[in-house]
C-alpha cells in the first residue's frame, strides 16, 4: 500500500468514527421533542432504541469477519452509504414503529465500523497509542456533535431535519469514497506496519476471558452515561441550563468535546506507560465518581458526569493495544467485532435500565450506583490480566533506534 493510500484510508477512518457515534446518539436528545409532538413519556419512549442498540454492537462481529475475509475498504463504503441513508429514512418517520426500524437500520450498517475501521487504523498506524488516540477525539466529537446537531435542528427547524441533514452528509462521504476506491487511490493492506511480539497462549486466553468481562461492564456504564445524561440534566440543571433542547444538547457536547480531547492523553499514556496500569486506574476511579454523581445537582452533577466521561475515553487506547496485542493479525477486525458485540451490543441492556430504574423510582440515582458497581466489577478484572511493567508500547522510533544500538 503506498502511503498516499494509506493516509486516505486512515482519513476516512477517522471521520467513519464520528460518522458512527454521531448518526446513532442524536435520537437521546430528539426524544426530548418527540415527549411533546407525539404525547408519549420518555420511559416508553426511550425502548425504541433498544433495536438500534442490539444491532449496534451485534452487527460488529460478522461485519469484522467479512472486513479480514472480503475487503475492509468496501465494507466501510458500506458503513458510509448505508448509515447514511437509514439515518434519512429515519426522519421521515411516522409512527413509533417506524422510528425504532429506521434507527435499527441504523445501528446495523453503523455496527460496520469500529471493528473494520479501528483495524484498518491499528494495521497501519506506526505509533498505535497516538493513532488511536486521535480517533478517540474524532469519535468522541462525533459523541459530542450529537446532542448539540440534534438539539439545534429540533429547536431550529424540526426533530425530522436532525435525522435527515446528517444522514444526507454520510451518504455523500460513502460516494465520495466509492470513487476514490475506483480511481486505485485506496488499498487494503494485510500485514502489520508496527507487529507485536508474539503472546503465548495461556496469555491469549487470560487476556480474552478478562477483556470479555471488562468490555461488558465498559460498555454498560458508556450505554448508561450516553443515553441517561441529556434527561439527568434536563431534570438536575434546568435552571443552569433552560427548558429547551438545545442547552441541553451544548451542555452535553461540550463534555464529550473535552473527554474527545482527552483520549489522546490516554493514547500518549497507553504508548508510555503499562496498559494494563492505565485500563484499571480509569475503571477504579470511576466507581467514587459515580457514587457522589448520584446525589448531585446543579454544576456539581454537570462536572461529575464530565469527569465520567473523561475516564471512560482515557481507558480506550488502552483497551484496543491490548486487544491487538493478544490477537492474531489476521484476525484483528473479527477480534475488535466481538469487542463491540460484547461493549456495545450486550450493553444494549442498558435502554431498559435506564427506562425500568426511572419509571420504577422517577430518578437517576440508582443508576449512579448501578453503573459505580459496574465500573468497580472492571477495576477487579483487570487485576487478573497479563503484563505489567515491561508491556508497555515503545514508539517505532525509539523501536529503530533501539535495534541500531
Amino acid at each position: 500500500m503506498t502511503s498516499r493510500s494509506a493516509g486516505v484510508s486512515l482519513a476516512f477512518s477517522q471521520v467513519g468514527h464520528g460518522f458512527s457515534h454521531l448518526l446513532t446518539l442524536l435520537f437521546p436528545t430528539v426524544v426530548l421533542a418527540l415527549e411533546r409532538e407525539w404525547g408519549l413519556t420518555y420511559d416508553q419512549l426511550l425502548p425504541l432504541a433498544l433495536a438500534a442498540s442490539i444491532l449496534f454492537g451485534l452487527g460488529a462481529l460478522p461485519a469484522g469477519w467479512l472486513g479480514d475475509r472480503w475487503s475492509a475498504s468496501g465494507m466501510m463504503v458500506i458503513f458510509f452509504l448505508g448509515t447514511g441513508v437509514a439515518t434519512v429514512l429515519t426522519g421521515f418517520a411516522r409512527t413509533p414503529v417506524e422510528l425504532a426500524l429506521g434507527m435499527a437500520a441504523t445501528g446495523l450498517f453503523a455496527s460496520i465500523y469500529h471493528p473494520v475501521g479501528i483495524a484498518w487504523l491499528v494495521r497501519n498506524a506506526k505509533n498505535r497509542g497516538k493513532a488511536l488516540g486521535l480517533n478517540g477525539v474524532v469519535g468522541s466529537i462525533g459523541v459530542a456533535a450529537a446532542p448539540l446537531v440534534a438539539g439545534v435542528l429540533t429547536d431550529t427547524i424540526s426533530w425530522r431535519a436532525a435525522f435527515v441533514i446528517p444522514g444526507v452528509a454520510c451518504t455523500l462521504l460513502g460516494l465520495s469514497m466509492l470513487a476514490l476506491m475506483r480511481r486505485g487511490s485506496m488499498m487494503d493492506t494485510r500485514a502489520d506496519v508496527t507487529p507485536d511480539p508474539k503472546a503465548s497462549r495461556d496469555d491469549v486466553i487470560r487476556a480474552f476471558i478478562v477483556l470479555s468481562l471488562t468490555m461488558i461492564a465498559s460498555g454498560l456504564v458508556y450505554q448508561c452515561l450516553s443515553l441517561a445524561m441529556p434527561k439527568v440534566f434536563a431534570e438536575r440543571a434546568a435552571p443552569i441550563l433552560g427548558s429547551g433542547a438545545t442547552g441541553v444538547g451544548i451542555a452535553v457536547s461540550m463534555i464529550y468535546l473535552v473527554s474527545g480531547a482527552c483520549t489522546y492523553l490516554g493514547g500518549y499514556l497507553a504508548d508510555r506507560y503499562p496498559n494494563k496500569l492505565v485500563y484499571l486506574a480509569t475503571f477504579a476511579l470511576q466507581v467514587p465518581v459515580c457514587l457522589v454523581a448520584a446525589g448531585a445537582a446543579g454544576t456539581p452533577v454537570i462536572a461529575l458526569a464530565a469527569t465520567l466521561a473523561i475516564l471512560q475515553t482515557l481507558n480506550l487506547p488502552s483497551e484496543s493495544m491490548l486487544l491487538a496485542r493478544y490477537t492474531p493479525e489476521r484476525w484483528r477486525a473479527t477480534a475488535f467485532g466481538a469487542k463491540f458485540v460484547l461493549s456495545i451490543g450486550v450493553s444494549a441492556a442498558g435502554v431498559p435500565l435506564i427506562a425500568w430504574i426511572y419509571g420504577a423510582t422517577g430518578g437517576f440515582e440508582w443508576l449512579f450506583f448501578a453503573m459505580g458497581a459496574m465500573a468497580a466489577i472492571a477495576a477487579i478484572c483487570c487485576v487478573s490480566l497479563p503484563g505489567g511493567r515491561d508491556d508497555v508500547a515503545v514508539p517505532v522510533a525509539e523501536k529503530a533506534a533501539a535495534a541500531a544500538d
